[in-house]
């Protein structure tokens, strides 16, 4: 039993949430008219005292009426049900009603005001009422700073939904938007007075780390009236980034099937509702790292459809940006892979689709530049196909990753995302290496995505001599490794003719040859080329020796001996360039018959020269 005013003894019973109050009740005029003309004094005057000392009735207006429309005149007891602020809140408002001396704070103002609505303490019944002495303090004290109007808000969980009905929350909220828009522009200052980037940074943004103390439906509505107000959106971006690792690092550390339902609900509402607050800012205004992070928490908590897709769009346009690691997305199935393989396969048909879209369209490309988007370059679109390529042999090794999945995205991209096939050769023969049980035609059906012709040199000779290929593939490999060997020795303009010829002569050989010995031969046809040119760098190198010995030749000739060697030097230079290029020889014969009358002497004395040496 709480007893607010002790020097009279109380007449009246209050409870609220359990707890009781002794207060006092007024004697009305009815109660005195029976009483003689001396009595009904002393009753007036003590009814008036009544009134001044015990003035509960007289300040509520949900007293008076409860005690005016009570069919008891000895009414002692009353209980109150749905108090906002419980008995708390009741107990500071009986206490200004006695005249008792207590502050009004950021923490209580709250309950304050929705007790005096609840209690109808207005200026009907009392000048400068309960209401009154809490709007004043809002507007005087709150409104004027953000850390009060935090403080104020925080404290209203709990008053539903008397809070909204007084318009407290919409005037807290209201004065943050304001408050947060005066401090960015006057934010010039701050970066005249801060000299380090950090220091700027805090100046201008102290409050994104004070927001964080909302729950999210606050938080919400917060960030919706500051942008109303105009509020910049990279500093609006940095507060939802800076929310969510607040409000989410405590479920990253557990495991998701360590979620609770009534955890694992908040966590996705938070989720659903960050997400939607990035709906509207550009594409390119949003951190990736940030876009990945709230991608695998939407993943753990099973967010909505409409949440995973618009993050997937937002990542597969600006796809070429991101890493190997940031893709390792861990997947929530036991039956299915280790990797979200899906959710990587959506992002890079998002990437696609904005490369399509680019390319048919000229009013798509000013709707990507307006979300802050460049065209995709053919160099983006390469490191793509370089990290998707990454990517599946990361994936290749887990044995419950189903063959449709890994096929589908080695299709998924265009021939001209990758110059060369290395990297998906490295991943198919991972995951073959994983995957012992598969069939023949599996691993023929997988093995056709690979472009030989893409290969490099030491994936060729890899390949060549890789025993988990199919052995149409490794004869495939020879086949145009061949190519490859047989252009280097004919130069580039016999690599036509020669393909032609090989491919006529190939479809025969294959019909007429078993396939084991085909490859044997194709085998040591590339061993006999390999060797050629050994050879023919070995005569690269003695040209080199011998130019060198011309030069030395032709900077001497005070001797007929140095002539000499340089004579011979010569003829040796040309019968061993005419293994390159035979036409060399006629040109110079047909250069010195078209000579005039002149030289005749002059030609048979070189021809007896040539002769003698």
């Amino acid at each position: 039993l709480c007893r607010i005013f002790s020097d009279v003894d109380g007449d009246l019973t209050v409870h609220v949430d359990g707890q009781s109050f002794l207060l006092h009740k007024v004697h009305t005029f009815q109660i005195a008219v029976s009483l003689t003309f001396l009595e009904f004094a002393t009753a007036i005057l003590f009814w008036c005292l009544q009134i001044t000392c015990f003035p509960l009735v007289s300040r509520s207006g949900r007293f008076w009426k409860m005690a005016n429309e009570s069919r008891n005149p000895d009414l002692s007891r009353l209980e109150l049900h749905g108090v906002p602020g419980g008995a708390e809140a009741f107990e500071l408002a009986a206490k200004f009603c006695y005249g008792t001396n207590f502050e009004i704070t950021p923490n209580n103002v709250a309950k304050l005001r929705c007790i005096a609505e609840y209690l109808e303490m207005s200026e009907q019944y009392k000048e400068c009422n309960l209401i009154a002495r809490t709007d004043t303090y809002l507007d005087e004290i709150v409104s004027q700073s953000v850390e009060k109007s935090l403080e104020v808000l925080c404290a209203c969980d709990g008053l539903h939904p008397m809070v909204e009905d007084v318009g407290l929350l919409d005037r807290c909220i209201n004065a943050i938007a304001n408050n947060v828009s005066k401090e960015q522009l006057v934010s010039g200052l701050a970066h005249l007075e801060c000299d380090s980037r950090s220091e700027k940074m805090h100046c201008q943004y102290w409050w994104v780390e004070e927001l964080s103390v909302l729950n999210i439906e606050l938080y919400k509505r917060v960030i919706t009236a500051m942008r109303r107000k105009g509020v910049r959106s990279d500093s609006i971006i940095q507060s939802i980034v800076h929310y969510a690792q607040n409000t989410l690092k405590d479920s990253q550390k557990q495991q998701p099937w360590d979620f609770g339902v009534v955890v694992g609900d908040k966590q996705r509402v938070i989720v659903e509702v960050l997400v939607g607050l990035l709906a509207t800012e550009k594409i390119t205004s949003v951190p990736l790292y940030f876009l990945f992070g709230i991608l695998r928490m939407a993943v753990e908590v099973d967010a909505g459809l409409s949440c995973k897709q618009e993050l997937e769009r937002r990542i597969g346009f600006q796809l070429e940006l991101a890493s190997l690691d940031d893709l390792l997305i861990p997947s929530l199935q036991t039956s299915d892979s280790v990797f979200d393989v899906d959710t990587v396969h959506r992002i890079l048909v998002n990437f696609l689709k904005r490369n399509d879209e680019e390319d048919s369209e000229e009013s798509s490309q000013c709707s990507h530049e307006s979300q802050g988007l460049k065209s995709i370059s053919h160099s983006s679109v390469l490191k793509v196909g370089r990290l998707i390529d990454g990517y599946l042999a990361e994936i290749a090794p887990d044995p419950y990753l189903k063959l449709p999945k890994f096929v589908a995205l080695i299709q998924l991209l265009p021939e001209y995302a990758r110059v060369i096939d290395d990297g998906i050769y490295r991943a198919i023969d991972i995951y073959l290496k994983a995957h012992p049980s598969m069939t023949e035609s599996e691993c023929k059906k997988l093995c056709k995505l690979i472009d030989c012709q893409k290969l490099s040199q030491e994936a060729s000779n890899h390949a060549a001599q890789n025993d988990r290929l199919p052995l149409q593939m490794i004869i495939r490999v020879l086949y145009y490794e061949q190519i490859q060997l047989k252009s280097t020795i004919s130069g580039n303009d016999c690599e036509a003719s020669f393909s032609q010829r090989m491919v006529s002569s190939s479809s025969v050989a294959y019909a007429a040859i078993s396939p084991r010995d085909n490859y044997a031969s194709l085998r040591r046809e590339n061993r006999e080329l390999k060797l050629e040119i050994s050879r023919m760098r070995v005569r690269l190198s003695e040209l080199e020796k011998e130019q060198a010995f011309m030069k030395q030749g032709m900077g001497d000739n005070r001797s007929a001996e140095h002539s000499r060697a340089f004579f011979t030097s010569i003829s040796k230079g040309i019968s061993k360039i005419a293994i390159f290029g035979p036409t060399h020889g006629k040109h110079w014969k047909s250069t010195r018959k078209s000579q005039g009358s002149d030289g005749k002497s002059r030609r048979r004395q070189r021809q007896s020269v040539s002769q003698k040496y």
